[in-house]
């Protein structure tokens, strides 16, 4: 039967026509068009992407780098003085020969230098050719050859292109990747516990709002059963004093309890309406849509329960409000891990490979060379004040704070599991005592209707009578509502309102 009224609840209806809602329809409409349940599904995403990039930390990480520079000034492997000696190498090379020349043959005969010459297989004629156009000749190539020389060592680093790409390969952090990815799959946990928490709100709400609405249209019917039997009680007294069997102090009388039943008709009414109003928002429907409860015509709302078993040790394990306590203090402890690696080594493998233009293989060269490289870098933390102890510390104490919460809210919860369990036997006693009450009130309603239809009871006697009857059904409405409520508190207190 639920599942046929949770359908009929999401078919098109028209502007006059009355929506048909269930209990179960209506959180389950709420639990859709609720804003901060689309918030606490979002942050579950986002928690859910952060552990997997928590988890990537683990792996090798390449990274590519590039960088152009330009410079005022090269860097320069030669001197200005040498490089000025090597573009003038062959000049200096003559003048130096023809000076030596010259210190040698200083003072000696044309005849003596021929004899010397002849001597050693060089005609004298060579010797004038060699000194009156060779020598410049030679000098000219050795000058070329030393500024080719000059040029080769030419740097031009003015514009330098450099480039690496690098692998990255974590060993050991200190324990800081493990309590990191710990502490992401804590927060993951912690969001799923909100929106748990999120949601049994959602649905306590709805309840509250939809046994509040099937309070007053019971409450309605009854003012409106009420007004018809003060309005005639009204007509049969008019009736009298027009016969002179009672007086108009008795019209009077009940003419007051006429517009008392008219007022008290006009608010349930007022609150009926309001109280729809919140359960559409509720329930994410335009404030003014007309709806149906399917227990508004119900006779009976509630049936008296045995009597509810106490079980504090179940709402520890199931209130999501107590879990999330219960990550706080857990993630508190890991980022005490995490500031701990600060005074520990770190240990990474690196390797890569990298180019520059020029390139320093093959002289200076305007090409793109490169080279492998592979390494392991080590971080030891030698001195740093204190300043991760007194960290550590301080979490530490966050640590304890948060310890004492999640204790203080548990006995919190036992507290409140053990009140709304002695609510909900309370409610049940106040049900059976006003399910009396109303058989009571009918019987004497009755023997004061036939008193008065007899000339025996006044009409104040049979007013009395209509008033405690009233009282008695009101009386029966709340329990009947106070028993639902009473459950759903319990409910929510052990964990278990889904």
């Amino acid at each position: 039967m639920r599942v046929v009224f949770y359908l009929l609840a999401f078919l098109p209806f028209t502007a006059s026509a009355q929506r048909l809602l269930t209990l179960d329809s209506c959180r389950a409409m709420a639990l859709r068009n609720n804003k901060q349940m689309g918030v606490a599904k979002v942050k579950q995403e986002v928690a859910a992407n952060l552990r997997k990039s928590a988890r990537t930390k683990y792996l090798p990480h390449v990274s590519a780098l590039g960088t152009y520079q330009f410079t005022s000034r090269e860097i320069s492997l030669l001197s200005d003085d040498h490089k000025a000696a090597l573009n003038n190498l062959g000049t200096n090379a003559v003048t130096d020969f023809q000076q030596g020349l010259q210190q040698a043959t200083s003072g000696l005969p044309m005849e003596r230098i021929g004899a010397l010459l002849g001597g050693m297989g060089i005609p004298l004629e060579s010797l004038h050719q060699l000194s009156a156009g060779g020598l410049q000749s030679l000098g000219a190539q050795l000058d070329g050859i030393g500024g080719r020389l000059v040029d080769a060592l030419h740097t031009d680093t003015r514009n330098l292109f450099a480039g690496t790409v690098m692998v990255t390969q974590p060993v050991f952090l200190g324990g800081s990747l493990i309590a990191l990815n710990k502490m992401a799959d804590i927060h993951e946990d912690l969001q799923q516990h909100s929106a748990d928490a999120r949601r049994q709100a959602t649905i306590y709400e709805t309840d509250k709002a939809y046994w509040q609405v099937v309070s007053l249209r019971h409450k309605q019917k009854l003012a409106e059963a009420y007004l018809e039997v003060v309005k005639k009680l009204d007509a049969d007294v008019h009736r009298m004093i027009e016969e002179g069997v009672a007086t108009k102090s008795d019209g009077l009388s009940v003419d007051v309890k006429v517009n008392e039943a008219e007022m008290t008709l006009t608010r349930v009414n007022d609150g009926l309406v309001l109280s729809k109003m919140l359960l559409c928002k509720t329930i994410g429907l335009p404030i003014n849509e007309k709806i149906t409860l399917a227990d508004e015509e119900s006779e009976n709302l509630a049936v008296v329960s045995l009597t509810p078993k106490l079980d504090v040790e179940a709402a520890v394990e199931n209130r999501p409000e107590l879990k999330m306590l219960e990550s706080g203090v857990k993630l508190s402890r890991q980022l005490t891990n995490v500031l701990k690696a600060g005074n520990l080594p770190m240990v990474a493998l690196t390797g890569g490979y990298a180019v520059t233009n020029p390139s320093l293989f093959n002289s200076f060269e305007r090409k793109f060379r490169g080279f492998w490289n592979v390494g392991v870098l080590v971080r030891v933390p030698i001195w740093n004040w204190g300043d991760v102890m007194y960290k550590v510390r301080a979490s530490k104490g966050a640590t304890a704070i948060a310890e004492l919460e999640r204790q203080e809210a548990r006995e919190l919860i036992e507290l409140q599991v053990n009140q709304n369990t002695f609510r909900v036997e309370e409610a049940n006693k106040k049900l059976t005592m006003a399910q009396s009450n109303i058989e009571r009130a009918e019987e004497n309603l009755r023997t004061a209707n036939l008193g008065f239809q007899e000339g025996v009871i006044t009409p104040t006697t049979v007013m009395e009578a209509q008033t405690a009857w009233l009282q008695a059904q009101s009386q029966k409405i709340d329990a009947e509502i106070d028993v639902k409520l009473s459950q759903v508190d319990l409910q929510k207190s052990l964990g278990t309102l889904y």
